[in-house]
């Protein structure tokens, strides 16, 4: 122990902030991909957490702790997002470093890095009180384990959870719910339904604890001012059973579901869902300022208020800051010698218009992707974190700026910087374009190939591993399938393919796919 203390208001003495990467534009927290030597630390009760977002609160950093045993004490360093985590035993803190070495840890969609402290039990200054925060955090967190993962009785067991929205002023989506409840764990299923004219939902966590924390939290919140208020129980229901992948329902382990017969797969909001997101994110509070348990109200920061809801299809205020406000997102661990500006544009306007690219000049494992609003860069995000490309798993998390600035004049940067405002190949030119939108997939639908013939097709794409199996459509030759070995190789086609000119004016268009051949 080297006597390093702490104020309850987090003003640190000492040393345990390890290695800080800046990315290149003044954000030292977007492009952070440390490595750390938990050997050099050695087991301690005291568990640091790095990277968190901006807005993390005591909440956040207790709920990634929650599952793992009883707390004592936690310690937000906002500044420096960072965190302190005491337990009462070193055995929990020793098994949540553990797990969080293979599966990383994530606060509000921004993947974090956890490690033991130096510290053997966290000091604070001479108050004997702990702050509010840190008493409601680490009293909810006890409550909850107090009640066999809350709900009494058999609640420790629940995962499903059935939810009412009352006193509906504002529309709700799938994607909403989705944003506000995967803060607190991983969701598994989620259906939507109307009935008596009441929106209700099941959604299904994949841990006990986790449904357990998110009914607590939510439990008679509003999710707009005044409005929308959620009523929260758990479900008699042990495991949702979903057919289908649209925007009333969508099981997020079963990416190769079909839509139903809706005639739209509406996949993260490119429909209504859109619209509400684009135009009021920061009227939601989602993932922005936390969740104001006090004022009965989700989310502290408004951003601009109601107003943002007028226009349903309009921009963004993006005056609240934020994850979920921003356009801007961070790639990270991206293969510096094969990563280009244009290859992202190809890959990242899957899931939007992309506006800027930029490689960071110093750090060119990672890049800023400015996508054309908040809820396209969401999208992205949602699709492409974890997914696999050149050898590597991307991380894709959001980024706290909300434009990229391009070189002035007669400053050169390698061509690491492009502005792709005005290209002729973005894929969502109109507001309600009906772009068919999937993760990643080893099939590939091919659009405009009816005057090539299916040998060129397959030496095309061999170029980048190996073709499996193709057809045209039957009914429209301009149309086909296309199958890869591997999503990483079909990834690498659409990327590098995506736009082929076939002829004068004639185009290739390359997207995923969940159909077989």
């Amino acid at each position: 122990m080297d006597g390093d203390y702490y104020s309850p208001s987090g003003t640190k003495r000492g040393n345990d902030d390890g290695m800080q990467v800046n990315d290149g534009m003044g954000d030292s927290n977007d492009a952070k991909k440390a490595k750390f030597d938990n050997q050099a630390n050695g087991p301690s009760r005291v568990v640091h957490v790095r990277s968190l977002p901006n807005d993390a609160g005591e909440t956040d950093v207790v709920q990634l702790g929650l599952p793992f045993g009883k707390m004592t004490n936690v310690l937000l360093l906002k500044q420096k997002n960072q965190a302190f985590l005491e337990f009462e035993d070193e055995t929990s803190a020793i098994n949540m470093v553990s797990y969080f070495k293979t599966n990383p840890a994530q606060v509000r969609l921004k993947s974090c890095y956890v490690q033991f402290s130096n510290h053997k039990q966290l000091k604070t200054d001479s108050s004997n009180s702990l702050n509010s925060g840190v008493q409601f955090a680490l009293q909810a967190a006890q409550g909850l384990l107090g009640a066999g993962g809350g709900g009494g009785g058999h609640g420790g067991e629940r995962t499903v959870l059935r939810i009412i929205v009352d006193n509906v002023l504002y529309p709700v989506t799938l994607e909403v719910l989705h944003q506000l409840f995967s803060r607190f764990g991983k969701i598994m299923k989620i259906i939507t339904f109307t009935k008596n004219n009441t929106y209700q939902a099941l959604l299904q966590f994949s841990d006990p604890v986790s449904a357990a924390a998110a009914k607590d939290s939510l439990d008679n919140q509003n999710i707009y001012n005044g409005c929308n208020t959620l009523k929260i129980d758990y479900s008699k229901l042990t495991n949702l059973n979903v057919k289908y992948n649209n925007d009333k329902s969508r099981d997020f382990t079963r990416p190769d579901l079909p839509s139903g017969d809706n005639g739209m797969d509406n996949d993260m909001g490119m429909g209504m869902g859109a619209g509400i997101l684009g135009s009021g994110a920061n009227a939601l509070g989602l993932g922005l300022g936390g969740f104001n348990f006090n004022g009965n109200q989700l989310g502290n920061r408004m951003g601009g208020g109601m107003g943002n809801m007028g226009g349903m299809g309009g921009g963004m205020n993006q005056g609240g800051g934020g994850g979920s406000g921003t356009p801007c997102i961070l790639v990270s661990n991206l293969d510096e010698d094969k990563v280009t500006p244009d290859a992202l544009f190809q890959l990242f306007g899957v899931y939007g218009n992309v506006h800027r690219v930029k490689i960071l000049f110093n750090k060119k494992d990672n890049a800023l992707i400015q996508m054309a609003d908040p809820s396209q860069a969401q999208q992205a995000i949602t699709y492409l974190d974890k997914a696999r490309l050149w050898g590597k798993q991307l991380r894709v998390a959001p980024s706290k700026h909300q434009l990229i600035q391009m070189p002035k004049d007669g400053q050169s940067d390698a061509g690491l910087t492009k502005d792709y405002v005005n290209s002729h190949h973005h894929r969502f030119k109109r507001a309600a374009s009906k772009n068919y939108i999937f993760p990643p997939t080893s099939v590939l639908h091919l659009y405009n190939v009816s005057t090539l013939e299916e040998d060129d097709i397959r030496s095309l794409f061999s170029q980048y591993g190996t073709v499996k199996a193709f057809k045209f459509f039957n009914n429209d030759r301009k149309m086909a399938l296309l199958e890869m070995s591997s999503v990483e190789e079909a990834t690498l086609a659409l990327m590098g393919l995506h736009n082929y000119q076939v002829e004068d004016n004639l185009h290739m268009r390359v997207s995923f796919s969940r159909s077989t051949i």
